[in-house]
């Protein structure tokens, strides 16, 4: 007996976990088969998609931890998404033998979207499987607001820079991953020297400074402070991730070193200062902040 879910699953938050839980408690010896897009279905559709939270790797990773037996990822392609409902489940049985699908209230498939789970019991009555409808997962966020899991949620949070919420909705905190390029070395020239990220893999927070954790590709952690923006002090530059490393070893090059980079606590907004002194002044303190 195998159970599927169906979905995009971006952040692999808390109510993707949920989803995962009932799918499992359906019979906890069976297997349990993610189907999911290995691009987002509205870049076709309409040429535009949510800036993702996970890459596909980090999604199946994420996935397998959460309790996935595997993942069946989908080329999203035109003739795929041309698909209406009961050809889309005709789709699915070609390639996955399985007995009942659990998703969501909310869950929307086929051609335009046009299919719901009322269709899809519909469909399981002809086509001999189980549709079960989860519960959706509330959480609260610091503020005593109660909010639905939802990757929508989690991008409005970053976007306002409520990374510790954001850890509330995903059951996780926050991370992107990027490589450590040269930067305007402006930095180690005011004694803070900082590594600068491009090639990032995952929409990044609001502008702000922000308590992070750095990981390298050998495993290696530090606590640092993130700075997301433009460098309003010295003019206007192109919006950039910059973290300094706190502890970090004497002579350690990170140039050219994947890392990744997981976001703690918000600690302000970007600022333009007066002076140099004054941000320097500012650093200090923001360092001071940075959490263990």
């Amino acid at each position: 007996m195998t159970t599927i879910i169906i979905g995009n699953f971006d952040g692999v938050h808390i109510g993707h976990q949920g989803l995962i839980r009932s799918a499992r408690d359906l019979s906890p010896t069976s297997a349990v088969v993610a189907v999911t897009f290995d691009s987002h279905p509205a870049l076709q559709t309409r040429g535009e998609a949510p800036p993702m939270l996970t890459t596909n790797q980090d999604r199946e990773r994420l996935l397998i931890d959460s309790g996935v037996t595997r993942v069946e990822c989908l080329q999203t392609t035109p003739d795929l998404l041309a698909l209406d409902p009961d050809a889309f489940v005709e789709f699915l049985q070609s390639r996955i033998d399985f007995s009942a699908v659990v998703e969501g209230a909310d869950f929307r498939f086929g051609y335009r979207r046009s299919g719901d789970v009322k269709t899809l019991s519909e469909i399981g009555l002809r086509r001999n499987f189980k549709t079960i409808v989860a519960d959706d997962v509330d959480v609260a966020l610091r503020d005593g607001q109660i909010v639905s899991a939802r990757s929508s949620m989690v991008r409005w949070l970053l976007a306002n820079g409520r990374v510790a919420d954001a850890q509330r909705v995903l059951g996780r905190s926050y991370s992107v991953t990027g490589i450590v390029v040269l930067g305007q070395q402006r930095g180690r020239q005011l004694g803070y020297p900082t590594a600068n990220f491009a090639q990032l893999t995952s929409v990044l927070p609001s502008d702000g400074v922000y308590s992070v954790g750095v990981e390298d590709a050998q495993g290696r952690q530090w606590r640092g402070a993130a700075s997301i923006g433009t460098n309003p002090t010295f003019g206007e530059y192109p919006r950039t991730l910059e973290v300094h490393v706190l502890d970090l070893p004497k002579n350690t090059d990170l140039y050219g070193q994947s890392m990744r980079i997981t976001f703690h606590e918000w600690l302000r907004g970007m600022m333009r200062f007066d002076s140099v002194d004054v941000l320097v002044s500012q650093i200090a303190r923001d360092c001071a902040q940075v959490v263990a």
